[in-house]
């Protein structure tokens, strides 16, 4: 038998927008401020957000405490020496000849030069050339003493992407699969490439998607899952999906997705749609369908959106399901707003949750990838100044940067296939899902990147929820971490850190893929890998690498071992839920997917 839970009260009429005025009350921070948050702000939309007072003074500290390092100036002449005569030697005795043994291997990650083609001369020269001389550059960006940690990073991190640009892949005369391409089409590829650069400039400029995206439209072959909307407010439509099992397991799954993020990354096509899975699997699953906010909403700060985001949609499900306990699964910044949420209920004894399940989802954000590189106080202070003008950051303000983490697969790579071979990448709907992305309101963003990213408030226990320090240590329930091996947002040594920071059970498991497509991990799919271990409560601590070392890899998707964890705590088999529960205020209002999806 189950403890008695709180139930959720009658669902309120959503609040009316809330209107702000252009500007912060001068009185506020002076009179000139407003001043310098507009030239900011109009600076800030010429060059995508990037601030440009960052790079310069990364590079300025890097080049002085260079210009101070004789020792580190020698090394690099050194190693400049020795790779000059490797490349000789290897150029001397595989003049004319297929290289079976390569001067420079290039990074695993690295597949611009997989194709057989580059390993024939000349082509084997260049790119093996360039190999050498992004290595060097590496060394001398990196390790020169003095320099702050994160100006390093920034340099090191610019310095490769300027250089990417004069890849030999990414030019025709040096680019052996693009230039026999050219020569056995006559250059016919170029002339279709041509008309592809201005059909893509022409969506761009019409605010179009990408070309193929119009085939996967929300609620007809994405998002399709059979459901109904039974609570709206302000931010929120909480969708409950219809059963497909005659008994479900008695505790329902809530879904927290990333408000980044239109909700249906989890609920793609039938085939890939973790929520249809689930459904299949017997739960019972409800979905949080964040609003797509605009200058009305710029005063949302992040504790509204654990407000009238996860606490209404946990009091919506707590009505439909009374007296079950409750599985909270988050992805990305849904997992910390969930963890954050559970961490305040934990602590204010609210005894909801039956476990917490967090995909990609940091709560320690001390080192947070290469996405920290455009987050310091120069860049924050320059996105406030942005969205303080405009109300919110806009989509295409976020997708210059996350391009950037990956500018060979996102940009380079696609720009030659497109461009020179002249062949479409084909659109497939995860694809067609990360061209639908949502803005963030102003306040909200800037106290996530400030108490999060800048300050790490809530791993070292400074966030405030109600007036109290909340703490991951309070959190009881047994936890499912899911890290993805190639996560550039996330990166998985970083979600890992749950394992140390909750004092509870923890369950670990790395899979293979990126930060979206190693969670869309459907059973069938090809070429997928995933390591498990459980850490209970208590046990010492275990770094991630040794993890890793320790941690046999298992092939195939890590749904089904997700699906077994969740089918272990839970309790017993009952009869589906109403659809909603019209008395308690949560009747059902449209079909999934719901109107907060489909708001441009």
């Amino acid at each position: 038998m189950h403890a008695k839970l709180p139930t959720a009260p009658a669902a309120a009429q959503p609040p009316a927008a809330a209107t702000a005025a252009p500007c912060p009350p001068e009185a506020e921070d002076g009179a000139a401020l407003p001043l310098d948050r507009l030239v900011n702000a109009t600076l800030a939309k010429m060059s995508l957000g990037i601030s440009p007072l960052a790079l310069p003074a990364a590079y300025l500290d890097w080049a002085m405490h260079l210009a101070l390092s004789p020792g580190k100036q020698a090394e690099l002449g050194h190693k400049a020496l020795r790779k000059m005569l490797r490349f000789a030697l290897y150029a001397n005795s595989g003049m004319g000849q297929d290289q079976s043994e390569t001067c420079i291997k290039p990074l695993p990650q690295d597949r611009r030069f997989a194709d057989p083609a580059w390993q024939k001369p000349p082509f084997n020269f260049i790119y093996q050339s360039f190999l050498l001389a992004q290595q060097w550059l590496h060394n001398a960006t990196t390790g020169v003493r003095g320099v702050s940690k994160h100006h390093e990073q920034v340099v090191e991190f610019a310095t490769r992407q300027i250089f990417d640009i004069f890849s030999p892949s990414n030019n025709l005369l040096t680019n052996p699969v693009a230039l026999q391409r050219t020569i056995n089409e006559g250059g016919m590829n170029l002339v279709r490439g041509f008309g592809n650069f201005v059909e893509d400039l022409q969506r761009n400029l019409a605010g179009k998607p990408p070309v193929g995206a119009e085939d996967f439209r929300v609620g007809e072959t994405v998002a399709v899952t059979p459901g109904q909307v039974v609570f709206r407010n302000r931010l929120i439509e909480v969708i409950q999906y219809a059963p497909s099992t005659d008994t479900v397991q008695a505790e329902p799954v809530l879904l927290v997705p990333a408000w980044i993020m239109k909700y249906y990354i989890l609920d793609l096509s039938a085939r890939n749609s973790m929520v249809r899975h689930l459904v299949e699997r017997g739960h019972t699953v409800f979905m949080i369908s964040w609003k797509n906010p605009g200058y009305d909403d710029r005063e949302l700060g992040f504790d509204d959106y654990r407000k009238l985001g996860v606490m209404a949609a946990l009091d919506a499900v707590s009505a439909i399901c009374p007296e079950r306990k409750i599985h909270g699964v988050g992805y990305c910044l849904g997992g910390t707003l969930l963890s954050v949420a559970a961490a305040a209920m934990a602590r204010d004894g609210d005894e909801r949750l039956a476990s917490l399940t967090l995909l990609a989802a940091q709560t320690d954000f001390s080192e947070a990838g290469e996405l920290t590189l455009f987050i310091d106080e120069n860049q924050v202070t320059f996105l406030e100044d942005m969205m303080w003008q405009q109300g919110y950051l806009d989509t295409k303000q976020m997708a210059g940067a996350f391009q950037l983490l990956r500018s060979n697969d996102l940009i380079w790579s696609q720009m030659m296939h497109d461009y020179i071979v002249g062949e479409r990448s084909g659109m497939i709907d995860l694809m067609a899902w990360n061209a639908d992305q949502t803005r963030m309101p102003y306040r909200m963003h800037s106290e996530y990147l400030r108490g999060l990213f800048l300050n790490n408030d809530f791993a070292e226990g400074r966030m405030q929820v109600d007036g109290r320090a909340v703490a991951l240590t309070d959190i009881r329930v047994p936890v499912f971490a899911v890290g993805t091996e190639f996560d550039h947002v996330a990166p998985w040594h970083s979600v890992f850190k749950i394992v140390r920071l909750a004092d509870t059970d923890v369950t670990f498991l790395l899979t293979s893929g990126g930060h979206n497509a190693g969670i869309v991990s459907e059973p069938g799919k090809n070429n997928r890998h995933y390591r498990l271990a459980h850490h209970p409560e208590h046990a010492p601590y275990v770094d991630p690498d040794r993890w890793l070392a320790d941690t046999p890899a298992q092939s195939g998707s890590w749904w089904p071992a997700w699906f077994d964890w969740l089918a272990q705590h839970s309790s017993a088999r009952v009869a589906p839920p109403e659809m909603g529960n019209a008395a308690a205020g949560y009747k059902a209002l449209e079909p999934a997917p719901g109107s907060y999806v489909r708001q441009p």
